[in-house]
């Protein structure tokens, strides 16, 4: 509405203009001539390259016989004269000569205005100067951007800051659409690289230097030293003489240009000194436009123009030249489809009151939405390179040079481009390969900085206003080892204060601070509030035993941890005598049971494989008995006297021997810890045994422990107990006041030193954190003090300064309970496993063995009753179906060597008597 309301201001201006311009129906052939417009200003840096590149670019097309055969292009161009007012009535007046395309505008603030005209009037605009990434929407679909958009352009710069690991830019830009739409693109690719823009610095375009002066006072007074330039090329160079006259080109600054500066530069024979002097060290971006035989054929016929007002040319008089071209081909296309070209009024033009009547002189290109389509669709080789379009009307394959300004020129420091990323070799040539825009892909040459200096600048100093930093520092009751109040110069000391002061010296830059202590000195304050107050500015850091906390985490900043800590739970213990049947605690007693089960098991088989072949396991009922119970436990010293003489016996016993070495050995180690060791044992086992219980619990005041047992473990409010000082935490376990205390290892580690032992850690430490510095958010100091403590960390002074205020004489950090060295059957299943399937094979053996032998000894004994029966007597039943068991274990009961024997022995006359039977008398 606010575009229409201004349109509406202004139409009065160019009513009688129109009059004169309307001339030809609807029905005008126009294939003798076709009008093309050009809106741009004349008068500057870029209409100055542009103006002779479309003249010279129409006269082409008109000598050119391949294309547009007798049909001439009738150039009308239009000065905008660098104003948003004067070049929207330029434009309209274009708009009424009957145009089938425009070239231009070069302003993005008429680009916006313009398109809405175009849009109702069908007419392509093809602009060459108009990079505001915002004209590329959905709303000017009669937009055609021949130039790279500022869309890639900012990403470039997004990808040139990650490079060099900067995270805040300060933008200066200028504040129209141009500017502001620019830097907007330019905060979405920072953010995609966990950076930002810190702070947008705009001026109004076409202000005085005034304004520009006291733009650059304010931003040298900010933490960041990255500036991001985003102006016209006409006045940019107006940031650049202040910056000089302020201080700000020298080292540790970074100025960063966009396109706007190349393009001032190129359009020049050379850099004049003075103008070297002010850009020295810079890094800027140019449009990315290869070379090739047309591009050197274009740059021998510049010199020939005499119509040209520079000795040179930038990138947009290229686009601008293949911006003629391109749409010469379009209406090449489009008349080989179509007779003639034609316009027709809009009929809502035709009921507009009388006081807007000369409006009726707006034509609608009728052919407009196909030559459209055709230019989209339109892909050729120009002088910029491949003239093709992706789906968002973008020229494909956007890239620029990464620009070094030095010297009395400028060097190429690398190439950027959507495919590949950062890279020292030519987009051009990576086209045929895998696009790969990985961080190790990335390349660019060294670059000579501002105060001749090839040493990367870190991207901020601290901020140059005169106030030193705000620290806040807890002002601890206890523990005065780790932070207290002093009265020295530093007002406070300890530990914390120790590492932050070697880790601020490590640093390549001063950072004046001074400390103020938070609390009132009576009791611990709260170390939420403090990191809270960090957060919403009320200082500007936080250095003490903060614990860092997901919570906080979330508001504040933090530094590398410089201290591990974690909640342990410190509780009262007493010491365990020894007992008289301490022999028998170094094993659970289900070992002891399975162990004697075995004893007697391994006894037992191995009197039963040894029982038919040695003697020594031979006798009445109750020797062997005697000898199974003797042989069993005896084996527990080795000082077993029977000999094992079959293979299965000594496998078995081999077997079992080592079972039981081991079961020695365990036995004698855990019977001398439990000895020797010191026992002390307390009822509270760990932080488990404190969630089940219904004690009180005791936590330090202001730690985040309060919150942790309340909120993660859900332990009533009810149940803990504040404690404040180190008496405090004895009084409240000596009097029974508190089970066990909650608190941070380190503070643990000083309180069990200073009460010599009386108290001890029970169970493990159940959460895992570390102590750290907090800063405001993004503050670019916690990320350079991480690195310090690293350093310190690695050159061994943070172990010294933790040795000089923390290290104490060391107790016992837990109980050890006796039943944390007993031997439970789970560490030994494994062998008592191995132990009963030798076991178990052993006798499946022996009895498979005894069976056969069984069977063979039966089978002889059956059959000489057979061969002797008499014949004349009743046949009786010989054999008997079954054989009683006691027949069985009397067979057993026999010496194997006897009952080889009688097998042989039997075996032999068998075959005696057959071999008589044979050899007997014949009939």
């Amino acid at each position: 509405m606010k575009i229409l309301v201004f349109l509406i201001s202004f139409m009065w201006v160019i009513l009688g203009v129109f009059g004169a311009n309307g001339n030809s129906s609807g029905g005008s052939n126009r294939t003798k001539n076709v009008n093309i417009g050009a809106l741009f200003t004349y008068n500057s840096v870029i209409g100055r390259s542009a103006m002779p590149a479309i003249l010279a670019a129409v006269e082409d097309v008109n000598s050119d016989t391949t294309i547009l055969k007798n049909t001439k292009l009738n150039l009308i161009m239009q000065d905008t004269n660098c104003s948003g007012f004067v070049g929207t009535i330029e434009a309209m007046q274009l708009m009424g000569r009957e145009v089938v395309a425009a070239i231009g505008p070069q302003s993005s603030g008429i680009a916006h205005v313009i398109s809405h005209v175009v849009n109702e009037l069908h007419v392509p605009l093809l602009s060459f100067g108009a990079t505001d990434p915002t004209l590329s929407s959905l709303q000017y679909p009669y937009f055609l951007r021949t130039t790279t958009s500022d869309y890639f352009q900012m990403y470039a710069i997004a990808d040139l800051v990650s490079y060099f690991g900067w995270r805040e830019v300060v933008a200066i830009f200028v504040d129209d659409d141009y500017g502001r739409n620019g830097i907007s693109i330019l905060g979405d690719a920072l953010a995609k690289k966990r950076a930002k823009i810190s702070y947008k610095a705009a001026f109004t375009p076409g202000g005085p230097e005034s304004d520009i002066d006291n733009l650059l006072v304010g931003v040298n007074l900010l933490e960041s030293r990255i500036f991001i330039v985003h102006v016209n090329p006409d006045s940019g160079l107006n940031i650049f003489s202040t910056a000089m006259r302020l201080g700000m080109m020298n080292a540790s600054y970074v100025w960063i240009a966009t396109d706007w500066l190349p393009s001032l530069l190129d359009s020049s024979y050379r850099i004049e000194p003075n103008t070297a002097d002010l850009i020295q060290g810079v890094i800027a971006l140019r449009h990315h436009t290869p070379d090739s035989d047309l591009k050197t054929r274009f740059s021998s016929k510049w010199e020939s123009l005499k119509n040209k007002e520079i000795v040179k040319f930038n990138s947009y008089a290229l686009y601008a030249y293949d911006s003629v071209w391109l749409l010469a081909r379009a209406l090449e296309v489009l008349f080989n489809s179509i007779d003639a070209i034609t316009f027709s009024v809009d009929p809502r033009l035709l009921d507009m009151n009388e006081s807007v009547l000369h409006l009726q002189s707006l034509r609608i290109f009728d052919q407009g939405r196909k030559l459209l389509q055709i230019l989209t669709s339109t892909n050729f080789t120009g002088v910029t390179g491949q003239i093709q379009f992706d789906s968002e009307k973008n020229l494909i394959h956007p890239a620029y040079d990464i620009l070094n300004i030095g010297g009395s020129g400028s060097r190429r420091l690398g190439y950027w481009s959507n495919y590949s990323g950062l890279s020292i070799v030519p987009p051009d040539t990576l086209y045929i390969k895998p696009p790969n825009t990985s961080a190790s892909r990335q390349n660019l040459s060294s670059a000579i900085w501002p105060g001749e200096t090839t040493k990367i600048p870190k991207g901020w100093v601290f901020p140059n206003n005169g106030k030193p930093l705000r620290i806040a520092v807890p002002y601890r009751v206890s523990f005065p080892d780790v932070v207290t109040k002093d009265k020295g110069p530093l007002g406070v000391k300890g530990y914390c204060i120790d590492v932050f002061e070697a880790a601020v010296a490590l640093l390549a830059y001063a950072v004046p601070h001074q400390y103020i202590l938070y609390g009132d000195g009576q009791r611990p304050p709260s170390y939420n509030n403090l990191v809270s107050d960090v957060a919403e500015n009320k200082y500007d850091a936080a250095i003490g035993d903060v614990t860092i906390t997901t919570s906080r985490t979330r508001i504040v900043d933090f530094t590398q941890p410089f201290m591990d800590s974690g909640l342990v739970v410190v509780a009262p213990v007493k010491q365990t005598k020894s007992s008289a049947w301490a022999f028998l605690k170094p094993f659970t007693w289900q070992m002891w049971g399975v162990t004697g089960i075995f004893f007697l098991l391994v006894g037992a088989v191995v009197w039963i494989l040894e029982h038919r072949t040695n003697t020594e396991f031979r006798g009445s009922p109750r020797q062997q008995l005697i000898t199974i119970f003797w042989f069993s436990f005896s084996t527990m010293f080795f000082s077993h006297r029977e000999n094992t003489v079959s293979a299965l016996g000594r496998l078995v016993l081999l077997l079992w021997l080592f079972v039981v070495l081991i079961i020695n050995s365990s036995y004698t180690a855990s019977l001398t810890s439990i000895l020797t060791v010191q026992q002390l044992t307390s009822r509270i086992q760990g932080i488990d045994t404190l969630i089940s219980s219904s004690d009180p619990i005791g936590v330090q005041d202001g730690s985040f422990a309060y919150n942790y047992l309340r909120d993660e473990l859900s332990i009533a409010e009810s149940r803990l107990r504040v404690l404040k000082t180190q008496d405090d935490y004895v009084n409240a376990l000596q009097g029974g006041g508190v089970a066990a205390i909650v608190s941070e290892l380190p503070y643990v580690e000083l309180f069990l030193a200073s009460t010599k032992c009386q108290f001890s850690i029970v169970g493990r430490e159940f959460t895992k954190s570390g102590w750290g510095f907090a800063f405001q958010r993004d503050s670019p100091l916690a990320i350079d003090l991480s690195t310090a403590i690293l350093q310190l960390s690695e050159n061994g002074e943070l172990q010294r300064i933790y040795d000089k205020w923390l290290n104490r004489n060391a107790c016992s950090n837990q109980t050890n309970p006796i039943d944390a060295s007993r031997l439970s059957l789970s560490s030994f299943w494994g062998l008592f496993l191995i132990c009963g399937v030798a076991c178990s094979l052993a006798l499946t053996v022996f009895f498979c063995r005894v069976c056969w032998q069984y069977s063979r000894y039966n089978a002889e004994v059956d059959e000489r009753d057979i061969e002797h029966a008499e014949t004349p007597k009743p046949r009786k039943r010989s054999l008997r179906a079954t054989k009683s068991f006691k027949d069985i274990m009397v067979f057993v009961d026999k010496k194997e060597d006897e009952i080889m024997e009688k097998i042989r022995r039997k075996s032999g006359d068998s075959k005696r008597q057959h071999s008589q039977v044979s050899d007997g008398p014949s009939s």
